[in-house]
């Protein structure tokens, strides 16, 4: 007797095949879990950690910018497939587009979490390694640790619903990383409401799950770790709500 998968179990299956054929996803992603145990490396070796900062924090110095490469990831995932004109015969094997967004979501983030996870808990262990025993104060990894890993699959799925709305890697890649970095940039723009606009970026949750001396609350908010990631989260998913209405709508 034959058995076949589910729908959605197949769909995933197609994803991870594609995701795993693309270089440019691939060397992405394999640099998103590289650059925090580096940075621990580095921040250790070189003695650059500030005083005041935390064994976590310091340890996850590169963690920013590997949270950026995450939300390329994901926006690759869907305009990678519309540059090489693939995705014409993703929705003739799948006319059910949301079917097809909602694979592409479920796949980037479980694998931004997983290395995540592994990656950040790894550069924590070589920081605290590394550090001087005692000159800084240890932080708290847990559940911290889960928040970052957390941080980097929301960064994931949003990059992929920029991706889904502007179709274009070049434009798609430079709107989120515009929507990482500018709330931090244009907060001081807005005086006293700097501290709400800062913290809407999804680099502020992740300083803030870090515990790194850099994440003051004029800086990032001043929402605590948690309540700022699940901010994050809900606007993330309503982009993503968003991208799968124009995705039903329009021509490829």
């Amino acid at each position: 007797m034959t058995t076949t998968a589910a729908p959605g179990a197949q769909a995933l299956a197609y994803e991870w095949i594609k995701f795993r054929s693309v270089r440019s996803t691939v060397w992405t992603t394999v640099a998103t879990a590289v650059l925090p145990v580096l940075g621990a490396v580095f921040v250790a070796t070189t003695g650059s950690l500030q005083s005041d900062d935390t064994v976590l924090g310091g340890s996850l110095t590169l963690s920013v910018v590997a949270q950026m490469l995450a939300a390329v990831v994901g926006a690759l995932v869907m305009t990678g497939e519309y540059s090489s004109g693939t995705i014409q015969t993703t929705f003739a094997a799948r006319p059910r587009r949301s079917s097809v967004l909602a694979a592409k979501a479920v796949l980037v983030a479980v694998v931004m979490y997983v290395l995540a996870l592994a990656s950040c808990a790894l550069a924590y262990l070589v920081g605290d390694a590394l550090l001087p025993e005692g000159r800084y104060a240890q932080g708290e990894p847990l559940p911290a640790l889960f928040g970052i890993a957390a941080s980097f699959a929301v960064a994931a799925v949003l990059g992929l619903a920029v991706g889904t709305l502007v179709r274009h890697s070049a434009g798609a890649v430079t709107t989120v990383i515009g929507l990482l970095l500018l709330p931090s940039l244009f907060g001081p723009l807005f005086g006293d409401a700097e501290r709400w606009i800062a913290g809407l970026s999804p680099t502020a949750a992740l300083e803030k799950l870090t515990q790194t001396s850099d994440a003051a609350a004029d800086t990032v908010g001043s929402l605590g770790p948690w309540p700022s990631l699940l901010l994050v989260a809900a606007y993330t998913t309503a982009l993503a709500l968003g991208a799968l209405v124009l995705l039903r709508r329009r021509d490829v």
